[in-house]
């Protein structure tokens, strides 16, 4: 069972971000000294007033932190780029961190991002398809033409190739049906997001599994990406949190309804019923029996945990890191 981390790059206006570097470095560090086996960045668009440095070039900074860590995107935002760009760009990474990079893929939701990238959202699956089918010819053909509906390419190399034989896994994130169907058709493996309950979790495994018997494919790994959160105390962990996850959690509701950040109502219903069952949060002890549930529920084999949210203290991440590297020896 493996122990991911997956990496806060979100921060509050006002806040600088050149101050917030040093920390992520040392969130970093202190994950690869205890023993974690991956790193992720998230990606986004014009989210302003939230800050949010662009993964890329930041994964890349960090590479020198993450040395033997598996690193990668959760997740680039596909159907927005251009799969070469994307391919380019994977081939480099995996050159630079010595053939540990995992290609994350999402669909993506934002409308705004959408509109701003010339992309219509109801594009977005068929690109997403034509993209990954394109970048896996890019990372394992010498050579490549492609003449489909959204991209164009002639008799064309990658600029440098992969250090993994046939390029970078390529995971994929899905939080509905059809798209967990597409993760196994397409996917080296699927993303289980942060979002979904463990009930949701539990039924879409069913329906990952049945899809991926039915094309007679095996996945790579079962990872799970969850909000973590170990305090000084089962009582006392979820306030010591609380406000933090709520902000984060908060911009989510309004990039996807369109409501007032700042609005409970935004979740459907009290933040501490939304947090059940999506979020591992308490002592070390009781994180430690969350996790061992879900692993029986759903059969993951890679935990990817956020520790970090807007407003939380550096020395509450790292004391949550630390203790996640206990737990997982």
């Amino acid at each position: 069972m493996k122990l991911g981390l997956f990496l806060n790059t979100q921060f509050p206006e006002g806040d600088v971000l050149a101050a917030r570097l040093p920390e992520l470095a040392e969130q970093v560090r202190t994950a690869r000294q205890s023993g974690f086996a991956s790193l992720w960045l998230p990606d986004h668009y014009l989210i302003g007033p939230v800050q949010m440095p662009q993964p890329v070039p930041l994964l890349a900074w960090l590479l020198r932190e993450a040395e033997g860590m598996t690193v990668g995107c959760n997740i680039r935002i596909l159907p927005l780029l251009n799969p070469v760009q994307v391919a380019e760009e994977a081939a480099t990474l995996d050159l630079l961190s010595g053939g540990r990079y995992v290609l994350g893929v999402g669909l993506g939701y934002r409308a705004a991002e959408f509109t701003a990238f010339g992309v219509p959202l109801r594009e977005r699956a068929p690109r997403f398809a034509e993209s990954v089918g394109l970048i896996r010819r890019l990372f394992a053909e010498e050579r490549v033409t492609h003449r489909g509906r959204f991209y164009t390419v002639e008799e064309a190399s990658l600029s440098a190739r992969p250090v993994q034989t046939g390029g970078p896994p390529i995971y994929v994130a899905a939080m509905a049906e059809p798209a967990v169907r597409r993760a196994a058709r397409l996917g080296d493996a699927w993303l289980i997001v942060n979002t979904i309950t463990l009930a949701t979790a539990a039924e879409q495994v069913r329906i990952y599994r049945e899809e991926l018997a039915a094309a007679g494919r095996t996945p790579r790994e079962r990872p799970l990406t969850r909000e973590c959160y170990i305090g000084t105390s089962h009582a006392t962990a979820f306030e010591e949190c609380r406000a933090a996850l709520h902000y984060k959690y908060s911009a989510y509701a309004a990039w996807g309804v369109g409501r007032q950040a700042n609005d409970e109502r935004s979740f459907g219903m009290p933040f501490e019923q939304f947090v059940r069952d999506r979020f591992l949060i308490g002592d070390k002890a009781s994180v430690r029996e969350e996790i061992a549930r879900y692993r029986e529920a759903l059969g993951v084999d890679h935990f990817i945990l956020r520790v970090h949210w807007p407003g939380l203290p550096q020395e509450r991440a790292l004391h949550t890191i630390r203790a996640l590297g206990e737990i997982f020896a």
